[in-house]
């Protein structure tokens, strides 16, 4: 698997808005990591996302319940 390396964007796109309720010590987490790499909370928890989504094998899971 590719190393997640999240990183400031220039270009915005266009976005909605959606809430999540996330346990505190992982949003702890993700406040202290996207501190250290200079960016929004909003914009890691994009990438984490993006990133998850890409590297997700969702057949090799789907076939475990057959």
């Amino acid at each position: 698997m590719n190393e997640f390396i999240p990183y400031k964007k220039s270009v915005s796109v266009e976005k909605a808005v959606v809430t999540i309720r996330i346990d505190s010590k992982t949003l702890e987490e993700i406040d202290k990591t996207a501190s250290i790499i200079d960016i929004s909370r909003n914009e890691f928890m994009n990438q984490c996302i993006e990133y998850a989504l890409k590297h997700l094998n969702i057949y090799d899971h789907l076939m475990e319940y057959e």
